[in-house]
């Protein structure tokens, strides 16, 4: 099986993801953006679409806000000037952008989704993505997430959190397959 014409979604890879202590603590995958990083690069040697998604917080006080140096694209992805960057300030790289109307006049079906984080940004764009009808393919070691309290106080770690998120997304909303499987298929 190979995918045609498979887009490239490289979600929220910036510069503030760095700061774990920001966003919770301990953080899971950390080779995940090297991961995105050799799968940018296959991407671009193929000539397949890229969509750089960019999280732009309208919080004054967000690390991710674009007055913010966190709001930048880390280097390993940093986008090249003809690639596509979709600017967001909600989960969803699908609301308030134009990434819909520029894959479907694309006529792209097959989405291939990674990026930060797994149970926020990476699943509502996954999310919406099935929903819409693609054929999504999400990549388990590029993407990751941070350690999160619950809601009675409990600490739940990185890798708990990234598990059951893939886990809420696989075989419904998308194929959860790893890097190496998608080197094969493209």
């Amino acid at each position: 099986m190979k995918l045609n014409n498979p887009a490239l979604i490289l979600i929220d890879i910036q510069k503030g993801f760095h700061d774990l202590a920001y966003w919770g603590g301990d953080r899971n995958n950390v080779d995940a953006e090297q991961k995105a990083g050799e799968l940018l690069e296959l991407w671009r040697s193929k000539k397949l679409p890229i969509f750089h998604v960019q999280h732009c917080s309208s919080n004054p006080n967000s690390i991710l806000n674009e007055k913010n140096p966190g709001n930048e694209f880390q280097d390993v992805v940093k986008p090249l000037e003809a690639e596509t960057i979709i600017k967001k300030n909600v989960n969803s790289a699908f609301i308030g952008t134009n990434l819909k109307e520029l894959l479907d006049n694309a006529k792209i079906e097959n989405l291939v989704i990674l990026g930060l984080t797994t149970d926020h940004c990476v699943s509502t764009t996954t999310r919406m993505a099935g929903n819409f009808g693609y054929n999504v393919h999400l990549i388990s070691d590029a993407t990751a997430t941070f350690n999160k309290k619950g809601i009675n106080g409990e600490d739940f770690s990185a890798e708990l959190i990234h598990q059951t998120a893939l886990a809420s997304l696989n075989e419904e909303f998308a194929n959860v397959v790893t890097s190496e499987f998608i080197r094969e298929i493209v």
